[in-house]
């Protein structure tokens, strides 16, 4: 893709070989040092990556000026207003034009970045971007999507509370969709996907779901369809796709998350509870490391908003420099392997009328 210039202004990067990220400096809680931070570990781990750095320009310049590597590669564009953690997505929309969140996303659409990655406000983040770039041909939603850790690596779930409510042609683009994400950041050339429902059996769930999964079945797709997933199969690592609705993705989300800490502490308690615990702390230790750093969520940072006519990528508000190089990164996989051309092509390969016998059976089996 060719990056064009906006209107009115000379490009800071003329004729960048590589790819150019749009990062939103000032959303987040991380603050401009730890993005601009980030952004130097992102152009160390790729050489022909590019920037262009929103927010407050003294802000920014001070910071730039500490990593002559990332000075080099980047370009400042001003902007006084920040989008707050606090704000409603309908709040933040009427200033879409004004904010760092904004005009990042609107340098996608522009053509002068081929990605978007902020640290700040999901809904506004998702409300700006369906706003300004819009669903690609035949997505009628987008989703949100990101890494989890299992137990052999790590796997790919979506919708991760983008839409609520789902029909069976939904499930099947999010299945889609979430194929080409693990293809292209997860290196696999036929990744295993499965749909989240209450029961392995094929006549268990709602309409929707035995609907979704007799149109996978029929597809023919770079991707081995298994059927259905139980929740407690998630983490195992035996599914690298798991499709599901929004309101079930965020709540299996924030349950894994909240999972993640109860295990840790309850280790922590155990293990400072006596001498014994402390002990045995000392000659665990290494495991625990190994562990801890399995979990950490800045190692699998940055989610995605997956149908969209451009790429914008999410980083946990809370990432540290690490955390949020990371989802740069992903950003840079996703516009090098060109996921949206591989989304599209796998669309052609769907036959949506297998599912027409099960979507018209709207009663859950459970």
């Amino acid at each position: 893709m060719t990056v064009q210039p906006r209107e009115g202004t000379t490009p800071a990067i003329p004729s960048p070989a590589g790819p150019v990220v749009a990062l939103d400096v000032m959303s987040g809680d991380a603050g401009a040092a730890e993005a601009i931070a980030a952004a130097d570990i992102a152009a160390e781990r790729y050489p022909r990556l590019n920037f262009l750095l929103f927010g407050r320009e003294s802000d920014i310049a001070a910071e730039v000026q500490r990593w002559p590597r990332l000075a080099a590669r980047a370009r400042i564009i001003h902007s006084d207003d920040v989008v707050l953690m606090t704000e409603k997505p309908t709040q933040a929309l009427r200033r879409a034009r004004s904010t760092s969140m904004g005009m990042a996303i609107d340098a996608v659409k522009r053509g002068e970045a081929h990605a978007a990655v902020s640290a700040g406000n999901t809904g506004a983040l998702m409300a700006m971007s369906l706003m300004s770039l819009r669903t690609m041909k035949g997505i009628d939603r987008p989703a949100l999507a990101a890494l989890l850790p299992t137990l052999k690596s790590e796997s790919v779930m979506l919708d991760l509370g983008a839409n609520t409510e789902c029909d069976a042609t939904n499930l099947v683009q999010f299945a889609v969709m979430g194929a080409a994400f693990a293809r292209t950041v997860l290196g696999l050339e036929s990744p295993r996907v499965g749909l989240l429902n209450i029961g392995e059996e094929e006549l268990k769930g709602t309409g929707e779901i035995r609907a979704a999964a007799a149109i996978l079945k029929g597809a023919h797709l770079p991707m081995q369809f298994l059927g259905f997933v139980e929740g407690d199969k998630i983490g195992t690592g035996d599914i690298d796709v798991v499709v599901t609705d929004g309101f079930s993705g965020n709540i299996a989300l924030k349950t894994a998350e909240g999972t993640s800490r109860l295990v840790t502490g309850l280790l922590g308690n155990a293990f400072r509870s006596s001498i014994w615990g402390r002990l045995g702390y000392f000659i665990a230790r290494g495991a625990l490391q190994s562990l801890r750093a399995h979990l950490d969520p800045n190692a699998h940072n940055g989610a995605v908003f997956l149908g969209l006519n451009g790429i914008v990528v999410k980083s946990h508000g809370s990432a540290n420099a690490r955390g949020l190089a990371n989802a740069i990164g992903v950003a840079h996989d996703l516009v090098r392997d060109d996921v949206g051309r591989r989304i599209s092509a796998d669309l052609n390969g769907i036959d949506m009328s297998l599912g027409a016998d099960s979507q018209a059976d709207a009663g859950a089996v459970l």
